[in-house]
């Protein structure tokens, strides 16, 4: 049987139709952080209208499900939280795709992902800082504490590469003093 990469089975395609991504969420908080289980990978993208036939064309529907033209659409124009799933058949690894849109820390993070070598390929990474806010907004949504232990093991790990300055001007601007104060305690 052919080993798969699960992470590259998605980003190669977002390499080569040349859509600018990000991988977020537990990828990339291990990356940053430390190992633990995951069971699919978060990406930003950002997708226009002229791209959408590309990415479903670049994931074919006798090896992944992806959601028809229209849904996609729908979800790139959403203000806030587009979003679908990929998911390849094989192995049911799943994407959890996320549209840019309008989001300006969505963007942000896009714009300053950071290239990194995997397997032969090249993936880009959210920021720091981007995926500490994230995680820190979905701790405030749902108190799971997963995402206080990923955060501590990303400032543990990678210290060094947070910009601990514009990480409290997002503190600031997104209202989350009050769960970061879990994390430093």
């Amino acid at each position: 049987m052919q080993e798969v990469n699960l992470f590259r089975i998605f980003t190669e395609k977002f390499n080569i139709l040349n859509i600018p991504y990000a991988i977020t969420g537990s990828v990339a908080s291990i990356i940053y952080g430390e190992p633990r289980i995951t069971h699919d990978i978060d990406i930003i993208l950002i997708l226009t209208e002229v791209n959408i036939q590309n990415l479903i064309d670049a994931f074919p529907s006798n090896d992944f499900y992806i959601p028809p033209l229209e849904v996609i659409n729908n979800e790139i124009h959403r203000e806030t939280r587009g979003h679908c799933n990929i998911i390849h058949h094989k192995t049911a690894f799943k994407a959890d795709v996320y549209f840019a849109g309008n989001d300006q820390l969505q963007n942000w993070a896009i714009k300053n992902a950071k290239e990194i070598s995997f397997a032969n390929s090249k993936i880009m990474i959210a920021p720091p800082e981007y995926v500490i806010i994230k995680k820190l907004e979905f701790y405030k949504e749902g108190k799971a504490p997963k995402h206080i232990n990923d955060i501590k093991a990303i400032i543990k790990n990678s210290r060094e590469l947070v910009n601990f300055n514009l990480l409290n001007d997002f503190l600031t601007k997104y209202n989350l003093e009050e769960e970061w104060a879990k994390v430093v305690t």
